[in-house]
């Protein structure tokens, strides 16, 4: 059978709904909230400018993708994190990120 790639993913097993903005695909409703949010606040001049889905290259081949990266009009730049569930995996590799580069997450 040819089904589309889509098709086959499993659904979350936290419950997050993956979920489509400005053709972009966000893993769960919260992410895609927070990213409408961030243009609202790049609109009102108080972020220049942002990324998404930015990653950063952990030892052993593993990389750790921090969700979005701003850099506010104050000249901060800010690493977000949206979560609805903190999981041992991520706060290793989170404490990992932290460890090897000047950064600090935040997690929303």
């Amino acid at each position: 059978m040819n089904r589309p790639f889509h098709k086959l993913r499993r659904p979350n097993k936290y419950g997050a709904k993956a979920t489509e903005v400005d053709g972009f695909r966000f893993d769960s409703r919260k992410e895609a909230r927070y990213y409408q949010d961030l243009k609202l606040r790049e609109q009102a001049g108080e972020v220049v400018m942002f990324l998404r889905q930015v990653p950063f290259h952990l030892p052993g081949n593993t990389r750790y993708v921090v969700d979005f990266v701003e850099f506010h009009s104050d000249g901060a730049v800010l690493f977000v994190d949206v979560k609805g569930r903190e999981t041992e995996m991520f706060k290793l590799k989170k404490r990992q990120v932290e460890d090897l580069y000047p950064i600090t997450i935040t997690i929303k």
